[in-house]
Protein backbone atom coordinates (compact mmCIF):
# COMPACT_ATOMS: atom_id res chain seq x y z
CA UNK A 1 0.00 0.00 0.00
CA UNK A 2 2.99 2.58 1.09
CA UNK A 3 4.76 1.96 -2.74
CA UNK A 4 1.27 2.25 -4.51
CA UNK A 5 0.95 5.84 -2.33
CA UNK A 6 4.31 6.95 -3.06
CA UNK A 7 3.38 6.31 -6.98
CA UNK A 8 0.98 7.75 -7.05
CA UNK A 9 2.45 10.89 -5.06
CA UNK A 10 5.03 11.01 -7.56
CA UNK A 11 2.86 12.30 -10.59
CA UNK A 12 1.45 14.69 -8.65
CA UNK A 13 5.14 15.86 -7.64
CA UNK A 14 5.69 16.10 -11.38
CA UNK A 15 2.74 18.16 -12.59
CA UNK A 16 3.49 20.79 -9.84
CA UNK A 17 6.77 22.30 -11.30
CA UNK A 18 4.96 22.78 -14.93
CA UNK A 19 1.88 24.29 -13.14
CA UNK A 20 3.90 27.19 -12.26
CA UNK A 21 6.63 27.27 -15.02
CA UNK A 22 4.09 27.54 -17.74
CA UNK A 23 3.81 31.42 -16.91
CA UNK A 24 7.38 31.78 -17.69
CA UNK A 25 8.38 34.47 -19.95
CA UNK A 26 10.97 32.60 -22.14
CA UNK A 27 8.69 29.63 -22.79
CA UNK A 28 4.96 32.27 -23.41
CA UNK A 29 5.67 34.47 -25.33
CA UNK A 30 2.75 36.40 -26.48
CA UNK A 31 4.45 39.34 -28.47
CA UNK A 32 4.88 38.10 -32.01
CA UNK A 33 8.69 38.03 -33.23
CA UNK A 34 8.54 37.49 -36.33
CA UNK A 35 9.28 41.39 -37.20
CA UNK A 36 13.00 40.98 -37.97
CA UNK A 37 12.28 37.88 -40.33
CA UNK A 38 9.76 39.85 -42.35
CA UNK A 39 12.52 42.56 -42.62
CA UNK A 40 15.13 40.32 -43.49
CA UNK A 41 12.95 38.36 -46.34
CA UNK A 42 11.78 42.04 -47.69
CA UNK A 43 15.97 43.27 -47.93
CA UNK A 44 16.43 40.28 -49.72
CA UNK A 45 13.74 40.39 -52.35
CA UNK A 46 14.24 44.07 -53.02
CA UNK A 47 18.60 43.77 -53.12
CA UNK A 48 17.97 40.63 -55.33
CA UNK A 49 15.56 42.26 -57.76
CA UNK A 50 17.87 45.05 -57.97
CA UNK A 51 20.74 43.26 -58.68
CA UNK A 52 19.11 40.99 -60.98
CA UNK A 53 17.88 44.22 -62.65
CA UNK A 54 20.66 45.97 -62.76
CA UNK A 55 22.67 42.78 -64.46
CA UNK A 56 20.34 41.74 -66.82
CA UNK A 57 20.26 45.52 -68.17
CA UNK A 58 24.22 45.36 -68.13
CA UNK A 59 24.47 42.30 -69.70
CA UNK A 60 21.45 42.88 -72.24
CA UNK A 61 19.89 39.22 -71.03
CA UNK A 62 18.95 37.12 -68.60
CA UNK A 63 22.67 34.91 -67.45
CA UNK A 64 23.40 32.70 -64.99
CA UNK A 65 26.21 34.77 -63.50
CA UNK A 66 23.71 37.94 -62.94
CA UNK A 67 21.28 35.35 -60.68
CA UNK A 68 24.12 33.74 -59.12
CA UNK A 69 25.71 37.19 -58.19
CA UNK A 70 22.06 38.78 -57.09
CA UNK A 71 21.76 35.79 -54.15
CA UNK A 72 24.91 36.62 -53.20
CA UNK A 73 24.46 40.03 -53.01
CA UNK A 74 21.04 39.52 -51.21
CA UNK A 75 22.25 36.76 -48.63
CA UNK A 76 25.32 39.69 -47.93
CA UNK A 77 22.29 42.12 -47.12
CA UNK A 78 20.36 40.25 -45.13
CA UNK A 79 23.16 39.33 -42.95
CA UNK A 80 24.32 43.07 -42.85
CA UNK A 81 21.59 44.64 -42.34
CA UNK A 82 19.23 43.83 -39.12
CA UNK A 83 16.41 45.82 -36.72
CA UNK A 84 15.79 45.31 -32.92
CA UNK A 85 12.73 45.86 -31.44
CA UNK A 86 11.79 48.29 -29.37
CA UNK A 87 12.28 46.42 -26.37
CA UNK A 88 15.86 44.62 -27.70
CA UNK A 89 19.15 45.15 -27.06
CA UNK A 90 21.42 43.75 -29.21
CA UNK A 91 25.24 42.52 -28.58
CA UNK A 92 27.58 42.69 -31.22
CA UNK A 93 30.88 40.97 -31.55
CA UNK A 94 33.85 41.65 -33.79
CA UNK A 95 36.04 38.84 -34.52
CA UNK A 96 34.97 37.04 -31.15
CA UNK A 97 35.46 40.27 -29.24
CA UNK A 98 33.00 42.34 -27.94
CA UNK A 99 32.05 45.63 -30.28
CA UNK A 100 28.89 47.36 -29.26
CA UNK A 101 25.04 47.27 -28.37
CA UNK A 102 22.43 48.33 -30.56
CA UNK A 103 19.18 48.21 -30.94
CA UNK A 104 16.32 49.11 -30.62
CA UNK A 105 15.58 50.19 -34.65
CA UNK A 106 18.09 49.45 -37.94
CA UNK A 107 21.59 48.34 -37.37
CA UNK A 108 24.45 47.30 -39.61
CA UNK A 109 26.78 44.27 -39.00
CA UNK A 110 29.73 43.35 -41.27
CA UNK A 111 29.02 39.88 -42.79
CA UNK A 112 31.19 37.24 -41.86
CA UNK A 113 33.59 39.66 -39.61
CA UNK A 114 30.69 40.76 -37.04
CA UNK A 115 27.84 38.51 -35.33
CA UNK A 116 24.82 38.91 -33.02
CA UNK A 117 25.58 37.38 -30.01
CA UNK A 118 22.43 38.25 -27.94
CA UNK A 119 18.88 39.67 -28.47
CA UNK A 120 18.29 40.91 -24.97
CA UNK A 121 14.79 41.45 -24.01
CA UNK A 122 14.25 44.32 -21.85
CA UNK A 123 10.75 44.04 -20.63
CA UNK A 124 9.62 42.72 -17.40
CA UNK A 125 9.93 38.83 -17.38
CA UNK A 126 8.34 36.21 -15.01
CA UNK A 127 9.59 33.16 -13.30
CA UNK A 128 7.88 30.73 -11.82
CA UNK A 129 10.05 28.41 -9.44
CA UNK A 130 8.95 26.36 -6.51
CA UNK A 131 10.92 24.02 -3.63
CA UNK A 132 9.06 20.82 -3.35
CA UNK A 133 9.13 18.95 -0.01
CA UNK A 134 11.82 21.11 1.18
CA UNK A 135 12.57 20.77 5.28
CA UNK A 136 11.58 24.30 7.41
CA UNK A 137 13.98 24.85 10.93
CA UNK A 138 11.54 22.37 12.32
CA UNK A 139 12.21 19.48 10.05
CA UNK A 140 8.84 19.64 8.36
CA UNK A 141 8.45 19.02 4.53
CA UNK A 142 6.27 21.91 2.99
CA UNK A 143 5.70 22.55 -0.95
CA UNK A 144 6.23 26.45 -1.63
CA UNK A 145 5.09 27.99 -4.96
CA UNK A 146 6.44 31.59 -5.84
CA UNK A 147 6.86 34.38 -8.74
CA UNK A 148 9.53 36.08 -9.58
CA UNK A 149 9.59 39.61 -11.57
CA UNK A 150 12.60 40.56 -13.21
CA UNK A 151 14.29 42.47 -16.15
CA UNK A 152 17.57 42.65 -18.09
CA UNK A 153 19.19 46.32 -17.58
CA UNK A 154 22.10 45.66 -19.17
CA UNK A 155 22.59 43.53 -21.97
CA UNK A 156 26.68 43.78 -21.85
CA UNK A 157 26.79 41.92 -18.95
CA UNK A 158 23.77 39.61 -19.39
CA UNK A 159 25.59 38.25 -22.41
CA UNK A 160 29.60 37.78 -20.81
CA UNK A 161 28.57 37.21 -17.49
CA UNK A 162 26.44 34.21 -17.68
CA UNK A 163 25.93 31.52 -20.43
CA UNK A 164 22.76 31.65 -20.23
CA UNK A 165 20.29 34.22 -17.86
CA UNK A 166 16.89 32.91 -18.19
CA UNK A 167 17.66 29.50 -16.57
CA UNK A 168 20.37 30.97 -13.96
CA UNK A 169 17.79 33.42 -12.81
CA UNK A 170 15.61 30.35 -12.14
CA UNK A 171 17.95 28.46 -10.50
CA UNK A 172 19.15 31.20 -8.03
CA UNK A 173 15.19 31.94 -7.13
CA UNK A 174 14.73 28.44 -6.41
CA UNK A 175 18.06 28.16 -4.26
CA UNK A 176 17.25 31.27 -2.40
CA UNK A 177 14.05 29.93 -1.56
CA UNK A 178 14.85 26.59 0.03
CA UNK A 179 17.73 28.33 2.24
CA UNK A 180 15.13 30.66 3.17
CA UNK A 181 12.68 28.39 4.42
CA UNK A 182 15.33 25.94 6.07
CA UNK A 183 15.64 28.99 7.99
CA UNK A 184 12.49 29.52 9.68
CA UNK A 185 9.57 27.06 11.18
CA UNK A 186 6.70 26.06 9.60
CA UNK A 187 4.45 28.99 11.07
CA UNK A 188 7.18 31.50 10.62
CA UNK A 189 6.73 30.34 6.37
CA UNK A 190 2.78 31.09 6.80
CA UNK A 191 2.67 33.98 8.74
CA UNK A 192 5.75 35.74 7.58
CA UNK A 193 4.84 35.92 4.10
CA UNK A 194 5.46 39.69 3.25
CA UNK A 195 8.74 39.78 5.07
CA UNK A 196 9.71 36.19 3.33
CA UNK A 197 9.18 38.32 -0.34
CA UNK A 198 11.26 40.86 0.70
CA UNK A 199 13.95 38.89 2.19
CA UNK A 200 13.90 36.32 -1.09
CA UNK A 201 14.17 39.54 -3.46
CA UNK A 202 17.07 40.88 -1.51
CA UNK A 203 18.69 37.47 -1.57
CA UNK A 204 17.97 37.08 -5.74
CA UNK A 205 18.95 40.80 -6.37
CA UNK A 206 22.44 40.32 -4.74
CA UNK A 207 23.04 36.84 -7.01
CA UNK A 208 21.32 38.47 -10.86
CA UNK A 209 23.22 41.70 -10.17
CA UNK A 210 26.38 40.68 -11.12
CA UNK A 211 24.55 39.34 -14.36
CA UNK A 212 23.36 43.00 -15.11
CA UNK A 213 19.66 41.88 -13.89
CA UNK A 214 17.32 43.69 -11.69
CA UNK A 215 14.95 41.86 -9.66
CA UNK A 216 11.74 44.16 -9.26
CA UNK A 217 9.80 41.87 -6.70
CA UNK A 218 8.95 38.31 -5.71
CA UNK A 219 5.77 36.75 -4.62
CA UNK A 220 4.82 33.80 -2.63
CA UNK A 221 2.05 32.56 -4.45
CA UNK A 222 1.13 29.05 -2.50
CA UNK A 223 2.29 27.62 0.96
CA UNK A 224 1.02 23.76 1.17
CA UNK A 225 1.68 22.29 4.38
CA UNK A 226 0.77 18.36 5.18
CA UNK A 227 -2.62 17.65 6.37
CA UNK A 228 -1.87 16.04 9.45
CA UNK A 229 -0.04 18.75 10.61
CA UNK A 230 -2.71 21.58 9.24
CA UNK A 231 -5.33 19.62 11.99
CA UNK A 232 -2.57 20.13 14.67
CA UNK A 233 -2.32 23.62 14.16
CA UNK A 234 -5.26 24.31 13.74
CA UNK A 235 -6.31 22.93 17.14
CA UNK A 236 -3.18 25.18 18.36
CA UNK A 237 -4.85 28.18 17.09
CA UNK A 238 -8.05 27.16 18.41
CA UNK A 239 -6.75 26.62 22.00
CA UNK A 240 -4.62 29.63 21.44
CA UNK A 241 -8.13 31.72 20.97
CA UNK A 242 -10.04 30.12 23.54
CA UNK A 243 -6.79 31.23 25.94
CA UNK A 244 -7.33 34.46 24.79
CA UNK A 245 -11.09 34.39 25.44
CA UNK A 246 -11.02 33.26 28.76
CA UNK A 247 -8.41 35.89 29.59
CA UNK A 248 -10.33 38.60 27.82
CA UNK A 249 -13.63 37.38 30.20
CA UNK A 250 -11.45 37.53 33.28
CA UNK A 251 -10.79 40.91 32.78
CA UNK A 252 -14.09 41.71 32.48
CA UNK A 253 -14.88 40.06 35.21
CA UNK A 254 -12.65 41.76 37.43
CA UNK A 255 -13.74 45.01 36.82
CA UNK A 256 -16.87 44.13 37.27
CA UNK A 257 -16.69 42.82 40.53
CA UNK A 258 -14.23 45.96 41.38
CA UNK A 259 -17.30 47.89 40.35
CA UNK A 260 -20.11 45.95 42.64
CA UNK A 261 -17.28 46.68 45.43
CA UNK A 262 -17.59 50.66 44.93
CA UNK A 263 -21.66 50.36 44.79
CA UNK A 264 -21.89 48.19 47.86
CA UNK A 265 -19.63 50.75 49.35
CA UNK A 266 -22.11 53.78 48.16
CA UNK A 267 -25.37 51.57 49.55
CA UNK A 268 -23.64 50.61 52.80
CA UNK A 269 -23.37 54.81 53.87
CA UNK A 270 -26.80 55.89 52.48
CA UNK A 271 -30.16 53.49 52.93
CA UNK A 272 -31.97 55.46 50.32
CA UNK A 273 -29.87 54.83 47.68
CA UNK A 274 -30.33 51.18 48.19
CA UNK A 275 -34.04 52.02 48.56
CA UNK A 276 -34.08 54.00 45.15
CA UNK A 277 -32.05 51.00 43.41
CA UNK A 278 -34.42 48.70 44.67
CA UNK A 279 -37.47 50.58 43.18
CA UNK A 280 -34.94 50.66 39.82
CA UNK A 281 -34.71 47.09 39.39
CA UNK A 282 -38.57 46.55 40.22
CA UNK A 283 -39.56 49.01 37.68
CA UNK A 284 -37.27 47.36 34.58
CA UNK A 285 -37.86 44.22 35.87
CA UNK A 286 -41.70 44.61 34.92
CA UNK A 287 -41.47 47.45 32.64
CA UNK A 288 -40.84 44.79 29.29
CA UNK A 289 -43.28 42.08 30.66
CA UNK A 290 -46.62 44.22 31.86
CA UNK A 291 -46.48 42.16 35.03
CA UNK A 292 -48.21 43.65 38.20
CA UNK A 293 -46.44 43.80 41.34
CA UNK A 294 -48.35 43.89 44.48
CA UNK A 295 -47.19 45.82 47.78
CA UNK A 296 -48.21 46.06 50.86
CA UNK A 297 -50.13 49.30 51.54
CA UNK A 298 -49.49 51.94 54.23
CA UNK A 299 -53.74 51.22 55.52
CA UNK A 300 -52.56 47.38 56.55
CA UNK A 301 -49.26 48.54 58.47
CA UNK A 302 -51.71 50.36 60.40
CA UNK A 303 -52.72 47.27 61.74
CA UNK A 304 -49.17 45.99 63.22
CA UNK A 305 -48.42 46.14 66.74
CA UNK A 306 -46.63 48.82 67.11
CA UNK A 307 -48.89 51.46 65.04
CA UNK A 308 -51.61 50.56 67.73
CA UNK A 309 -49.66 51.04 70.57
CA UNK A 310 -48.62 54.15 69.19
CA UNK A 311 -52.49 55.12 68.22
CA UNK A 312 -53.44 54.64 72.08
CA UNK A 313 -50.45 56.73 73.83
CA UNK A 314 -51.89 59.18 71.54
CA UNK A 315 -55.24 58.81 72.65
CA UNK A 316 -54.38 58.49 76.34
CA UNK A 317 -52.33 61.75 75.83
CA UNK A 318 -55.05 64.05 74.75
CA UNK A 319 -58.07 63.01 77.14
Amino acid sequence: MKRRAAKSEEPLRRERIPGIEQYNSHIDRRTAQNGPLLFSAFVAVMVFLAVFGATSAVAGAFTVWGLGAAFLVAWAATMAVHIAMQWEKVVVFRLGKFSRVKGPGLYFTIPFIEQTALKADQRIMVTGFGAEETLTSDLVPINVDAVLFWMVWDAKKACLEVENYYNSVSLAAQTALRDAIGRASVSEVAIRRNQLDQELQEIIEERTSVWGITVLSVEIRDIVIPAELQEVMSAEAQAEREKNARMVLAEVEKDISAMLVDAANVYEENELAVRLRTMHLLYESVKGSGGTVVIPSAYSEGFSDGALDKAIDGLKAGK
